[in-house]
């Protein structure tokens, strides 16, 4: 027997948390009732209420709300994978994040969930042929939340950027899933080719704060970056780099860095 929208908006595990929480919210704090009934309460579906606050978010005087919201519910149409990558997202930040302490956190207040969600945006409409409008998008999500994602990146799922404030990621970079990075990382280009010029970021990778990686270069799965490090060279999998320019210090300490989000070297490295 087929399966009705309704039927699959019930089994949506997620969306049911972030209600519950916001119903919860509601009940506590009362002044933000308004708030969290135009944000979670009044939406049907999670994909109603992420395309809602983003358009909160993104619209300015040059873009209505309104005309932001009739691009984010098109694009949730046409492609629903991205809306399920911002479910991975929001999952690796409450899982992650040890100052997320409900669902509902990231969609309402995190920059950093909501900057990916944006980009996510942004991306989709680069690969249409929609430049002017990513562009768009990435000049709003810049001002708004201080994270400068080119649209042209290719971003994984399950990614996870903490605080976010300025971060910045080149046209040609491309992030695998179950990334992990902090605030003022950089994922930069070198030099004025127009063809790969930024990193790689393999899945499952740990990044700190302040790291710079440069170049058309890889950092191997389930490696991790140590916070201001500047990384010039290939990373191999599951090694630790530290310093300026960066070098290999010792083994990644852990299967997924990315997700324990331990940054210490332990007395094996």
């Amino acid at each position: 027997m087929a399966i009705s929208q309704s039927q699959l908006h019930s089994i949506d595990p997620v969306w049911d948390e972030i209600r519950g929480d916001a119903e919860r919210a509601v009940r506590k704090t009362p002044a933000m009732g308004a708030m969290f009934h135009a944000g979670v309460l009044q939406h049907e579906t999670f994909n109603d209420a992420l395309a809602y606050r983003l358009a909160l978010k993104l619209a300015s005087n040059e873009m209505s709300a309104q005309n932001v919201r009739e691009i984010a519910d098109d694009i949730y149409g046409r492609a629903p994978r991205l809306a399920l990558d911002a479910r991975a997202d929001l999952v690796a930040t409450f899982e992650r994040d040890p100052a997320c302490h409900r669902m509902m956190q990231p969609l309402m207040f995190f920059k950093g969930f909501q900057a990916v969600q944006s980009h996510r945006l942004a991306h989709f409409l680069w690969r249409d042929g929609q430049a002017d409008l990513a562009y768009f998008i990435q000049m709003r999500a810049s001002e708004v939340f201080g994270v400068d994602i080119h649209p042209g990146a290719k971003i994984g799922k399950g990614l996870m950027i903490d605080h976010a404030h300025s971060v910045v990621v080149g046209e040609t970079a491309i992030v695998g899933d179950n990334v992990s990075m902090l605030h003022s990382v950089t994922l930069g280009g070198t030099g004025k080719d127009e063809e790969k010029r930024h990193p790689t970021i393999e899945s499952g990778v740990l990044i700190g704060a302040g790291a710079k990686v440069l170049g058309n270069i890889t950092v191997g799965h389930c490696s991790r970056v140590a916070a201001g490090s500047v990384v010039l060279h290939d990373v191999p999998a599951m090694k630790t780099v530290a310093g300026v320019p960066a070098k290999i210090v010792g083994e990644a300490g852990c299967s997924q860095p990315s997700i324990l989000m331990d940054h210490m070297l332990g007395p094996m490295d």
